[in-house]
């Protein structure tokens, strides 16, 4: 099913069973989104993401950072990364996306696309140190980009378009049963930045 002009209410599950995601839409006008991507691209620690797949280290076009509160560590396809201090710009997105949520989050994952070509292969975010069912906010700034769902059983498909300055928010059940991807595709040539503000769970 592919929902690519909805009416965006925040309200709305896009998920038909087994999870909930809610699509808020652009929550900053352009002006601000613009000022958000331009200060993102400068002001954060990227870095090459790294992965370790059948015991070989593989670099990624994509770039990542990892903040969050002091001394948190967050592993994912087996490698183990430390949090940075959060920035002035982190803290006030965090604290929208609280307001906007109802949630609390502690830590932000930031993933940096230079282009289409550039995208993340089906997965759910469901490491044993996030928080269970707990929710995660995405917002993106950059380049629209389509994104995907699939069910892990019976491999239904949920596809959106991702504005520039949109908030999606999974829940619940979602990364227990769902899978998501961002597809590359050739048809885009800018940048997008997405961050992803979670809950980890204190060691």
């Amino acid at each position: 099913m592919d929902l690519f002009n909805p009416h965006t209410d925040e309200t709305t599950n896009l998920l038909p069973k087994d999870g909930t995601v809610n699509y808020y839409g652009k929550l900053f006008s352009r002006a601000d989104s613009n000022r958000y991507l331009e200060v993102l691209l400068d002001t954060i620690e990227w870095k090459n993401d790294e992965a370790v797949i059948f015991g070989k280290l593989i670099l990624t076009k994509r770039k990542v950072a990892w903040y969050g509160d002091s001394g948190f560590e967050y592993t994912y396809s087996n490698t183990t990364k430390k949090a940075l201090s959060w920035t002035p710009e982190l803290l006030e997105l965090k604290a929208i996306m609280e307001e906007k949520t109802g949630e609390t989050f502690n830590s932000c994952l930031l993933n940096l696309y230079h282009s289409g070509e550039e995208g993340m292969a089906w997965h759910s975010d469901a490491e044993k140190d996030l928080k269970k069912n707990g929710a995660i906010a995405s917002v993106s700034f950059g380049a629209e980009r389509k994104f995907a769902f699939k069910h892990k059983e019976t491999k239904e498909t949920v596809s959106l378009l991702l504005e520039h300055g949109s908030l999606l928010v999974m829940k619940g059940t979602t990364q227990t049963h769902w899978l998501h991807r961002l597809p590359p595709t050739k048809t885009v040539s800018k940048p997008r930045v997405n961050l992803t503000f979670r809950t980890i769970v204190n060691p």
